[in-house]
């Protein structure tokens, strides 16, 4: 059978049961703090399982994109390991439980019509106290006792080992399927029965037998995982995953492009493998908008480029060639995910940069790593020092990761602490960073389970004159009054949720609304006394609809000032102070939006709109939005683009935007089904996880998914200036710019910084250009002469000499000489011949202000660990510059030469 065909038959499969066939969620689910990547099946479905929204359906059914990176060293040498893989999986919130999953499982794998597979060759497992399980599979199934394994928590429990170990939240049993072929058992499909809430630590067990601190959910949920590339190698009778019909022709197309003949059992078989499995993580990763960078997801994708490039390098390839994989991934991939086809060009063009750039490093990073290694092996060190692996990435680009597997190699191990404490000192982090928990629990997790959603009507009026107060957060607890002055309202903000609402919810770069809630006492008639809303009855929560007067229920009025208001998937937090009052839940309010401000926000939005339209059409659709931030009047545009922007395209995008706001077309949004919005063509971002009815925002010729705030007519935008444009990353630019009555104040500044300049050149603003470049004709002239004359002076090789500091074992000489390099090569050299045990620094000015050192060190302090690269190093920094060499010399040049005295006399401390 045929992977294409194993996906389709199984979604087709559950469809027959009833489930919704959803699509699969992005690969970077930037909505989902707790991962960088999707891991499994279930991830979007979190809310669903807590909960925390409104269920539109009950059963579902996915083929999952996914990415892991925590067996990446597995990957390639083990027949079943993958970065990027895809996940079957079938989802009940609530709905059917284990005798349903379990049967339809058995039918599924067993059935004539579906895989047909023999029964005999199949065997289960399941959680050794999961009494239920056991006899489904038993008794109604029909296995026999020695096809069913008991299992401890670490192997068949959902998150491992979580009864003792925890975390607290969400967990079940589970029972694993395993298909038993003449090459071995496979585990091909698992199913996790999420029936328990833990709570706490055990402090003992059961009548079942399972532990005291696991309590039975209100509603029990369905959960299950097929790996479809495993599935497909054991139905293909395959040694690998890698040998499918999906990915062997990816491998060999590997191989086609390195020059290697594939096969299987040799390490370049296992490297050509990886090769494919990083490529096709990439590829997908690049789709997505996901670029190799220094951070989070962006790390990843640059170490797993860089991996593969070792790779190569290994195989005697010395250029760019992951790319030339590419279209191998999207021709066997472009079946389930046919987007691909449309940014192949970019994703290429993506990977060839970053293999250009670190192969640029490589060698010299290799050699360095083989120097480290050498220095161990003279130390009798078993150990790579933090230092040394900081040194490996900030200075040759190599990931921690890469150069702890080189290591491996050798049989050394790898200090991780001290790579961490080596570069935070440096200023940067590798991306690994902390992850929060799977299931965050906590009062706006509660507040959303009781709530969902609230309702957003601030596309219509940004006053709302009665609404209700739902809750009430403050010290992250959810409280059922607050008074003004209490010492929680002075310290930190507080959180309110209405019922109804026209604050805008920072989301899609837009931030949010600020303004005022009042109430004049009023409150719903409900007996609340001091119990929160969480903690009503249904009964009670549905009373939740007459107002009555404030004497009856003690309310009083107050002044809530919005600051900042927060869009928790869908449930609106506002957050500010009580200014006055007390608040209590079920409470009578009016809601008012900072109108200037709001408008403000709008037209800068509306312009990032007009802008990527325009941009996409001098630059190409490639330049997609790749983030955003939309603030008052002020707009901040990430892009896709390879290059800087040349500067006479700069000029015709920002012309073009102030000719689209003259045209004054009006702004509408629509909300339509996904599809309908697609076929309406409509610009969508690959990368984003889209609702099934999504909102159109048309403003002439730009068309857009988006759920933000507009002017009603795009002439409101006022004007728009564009101040720079900027690198964020590889492949990402950068436009920030101004909307509305910010460019007048703009242009009012820049005018009488003009006028002040033409008056104090004594001349008018329009020859100001012809005035400037004749005095920069004078500067250079005078330089010029200047630099002239220091060549004639400057201390001789003698005078040097006389200078000389002798410290502990050794000499050291720091000066500044005329003459540039060749001149301070020279003078070096003879100070070698006639100084013993010399480290000399000489430094000169140079024509534009400019600077530049030499470092030389003697053959005798060398052995002794002095490097006049490293030396050189630590302080052109201070005069703008970089340089590097050998350790017995190096040179440096720097933009500053008002800094090269200091550079001089600091060099003299850090010679050693």
């Amino acid at each position: 059978m045929k992977t294409n065909e194993l996906r389709e038959m199984y979604l087709s499969f559950f469809e027959s049961k009833g489930c919704v066939r959803r699509p699969s969620d992005v690969l970077v689910p930037k909505w989902d703090p707790s991962v960088l990547f999707t891991p499994a099946g279930m991830n979007q479905f979190k809310d669903h399982f807590l909960g925390r929204c409104k269920l539109e359906f009950t059963r579902a059914t996915t083929c999952q994109k996914c990415l892991r990176t925590g067996d990446i060293d597995n990957v390639g040498r083990t027949a079943y390991h993958h970065t990027f893989f895809e996940m079957l999986g079938n989802f009940s919130f609530g709905d059917y439980f284990k005798r349903e999953a379990i049967h339809w499982a058995w039918e599924f794998l067993t059935s004539p019509s579906y895989l047909n597979l023999p029964k005999d060759t199949l065997s289960v497992t399941v959680y050794k106290t999961d009494q239920e399980a056991y006899d489904i599979w038993n008794k109604e199934v029909g296995l026999a006792e020695n096809q069913i394994e008991r299992k401890e928590e670490d192997e068949n429990f959902w998150p491992a080992s979580a009864p003792s170990e925890g975390p607290d939240g969400v967990c079940g049993p589970c029972s694993e399927i395993y298909y038993h072929t003449p090459l071995g058992e496979v585990e091909i499909w698992n199913l996790v029965f999420t029936q328990f809430e833990r709570k706490g630590e055990p402090t003992g067990t059961l009548e079942n037998g399972l532990f005291n601190n696991l309590f039975p959910l209100p509603s029990k949920n369905i959960d299950t995982g097929m790996g479809l590339e495993r599935c497909a190698s054991a139905l293909q009778g395959c040694t690998t995953n890698y040998h499918i019909d999906i990915l062997r022709p990816i491998v060999e197309a590997a191989g086609d492009v390195c020059g290697v003949k594939y096969v299987p059992t040799d390490e370049n078989g296992r490297r050509l493998r990886r090769i494919a499995d990083h490529v096709r993580a990439c590829t997908f990763a690049i789709h997505e908008n996901v670029y190799p960078g220094a951070n989070k997801e962006e790390y990843v994708v640059k170490r797993l480029l860089r991996r593969g490039v070792l790779d190569g390098r290994r195989m005697g390839l010395s250029e760019p060639f992951l790319w030339k994989v590419v279209p191998a991934v999207i021709e066997q991939m472009k079946v389930q995910y046919p987007e691909l086809v449309e940014t192949q060009e970019q994703v290429q063009d993506v990977i060839r940069r970053e293999e250009a750039n670190f192969l640029t490093t490589v060698d010299n990073g290799l050699g360095k790593i083989e120097r480290v290694f050498n220095q161990m092996k003279a130390e009798n060190r078993t150990e790579i020092t933090g230092d040394e692996a900081a040194e490996m990435y900030t200075t040759f680009g190599f990931p921690p990761e890469l150069f702890e597997t080189i290591a491996a190699e050798r049989n050394f191990s790898f200090d991780w602490d001290g790579y961490k404490e080596a570069m935070r000192k440096h200023g940067e982090e590798s991306g690994a960073g902390k992850r929060v928990e799977l299931f965050k629990s906590g009062p706006i997790e509660a507040l959303k389970s009781e709530i969902h959603n609230s309702k957003f009507v601030g596309y219509e009026t940004l006053t709302v004159p009665q609404t209700v107060v739902l809750g009430i957060i403050s010290n992250n607890k959810a409280v059922s009054n607050l008074t003004q002055g209490a010492a929680s309202t002075e310290e930190k903000p507080v959180m309110l949720v209405l019922g109804t609402t026209p604050f805008y919810g920072e989301m899609g770069g837009q931030i949010g609304d600020t303004g005022w809630i009042r109430s004049n006492g009023d409150t719903i008639s409900v007996k609340l006394g001091d119990t929160p809303l969480l903690a009503l009855t249904p009964e009670e929560r549905k009373l939740l609809i007459s107002a009555a007067p404030a004497e009856e229920t003690g309310a009083v009025p107050f002044e809530f000032e919005v600051t900042d208001t927060q869009n928790n998937n869908g449930l609106l937090i506002h957050i500010g102070h009580l200014r006055s009052g007390a608040i209590r839940v079920g409470q009578i309010v009016s809601a008012e939006v900072d109108e200037k401000r709001r408008h403000s926000i709008e037209r800068a939005h509306s312009a990032t709109h007009l802008l990527h339209s325009v941009l996409q059409k001098y630059l190409g659709s490639h330049a997609q939005q790749r983030g955003s931030k939309v603030t008052e009047d002020t707009l901040r545009f990430d892009f896709s683009n390879p290059q800087a922007v040349p500067t006479d395209i700069l000029l015709k995008v920002g012309k073009e935007v102030n000719q689209r706001i003259l045209e004054a077309a009006e702004v509408s949004g629509k909300v339509m089904p996904l599809e309908d919005a697609r076929k309406s063509g409509a610009m969508m971002l690959f990368g984003e996880k889209y609702p099934d009815d999504v909102r159109v925002v048309t403003m002439g010729e730009s068309k857009e998914l988006c759920g933000g705030t507009h002017v009603t007519n795009i002439a409101k935008i006022g004007a728009f200036k564009i101040l720079s444009e900027e690198s964020v990353s590889t492949g990402t630019r950068r436009i920030t710019a101004i909307t509305g009555m910010k460019v007048l104040e703009y242009m009012t500044a820049r005018e009488e910084v003009l006028t002040q300049l033409a008056q104090d050149m004594r001349s008018s603003i329009d020859e100001l250009p012809v005035r400037v470049e004749a005095l920069q004709k004078e500067v250079k002239q005078l330089r010029k002469e200047l630099a002239e004359a220091k060549k004639q002076g400057g201390p001789s090789v003698e005078e040097l000499a006389k200078m000389v500091e002798e410290r502990d074992g050794y000499n050291v000489l720091t000066a500044e000489v005329a003459g540039g390099p060749e001149a301070m090569r020279e003078l070096s050299d003879q100070l070698l011949r006639h100084v013993p045990r010399l480290a000399v620094m000489l430094g000169s000015q140079m024509e534009g202000g400019k600077a530049a050192l030499a470092a030389s060190i003697s053959r005798d302090l060398l052995a002794e660990g002095f490097d006049a690269a490293k030396w050189i190093r630590t302080v052109s920094k201070m005069i703008q510059g970089g340089g590097g060499g050998r350790p017995e010399f190096a040179q440096a040049g720097g933009k500053d030469g008002s800094k090269l005295a200091e550079a001089l006399e600091t060099a003299k401390t850090t010679v050693k």
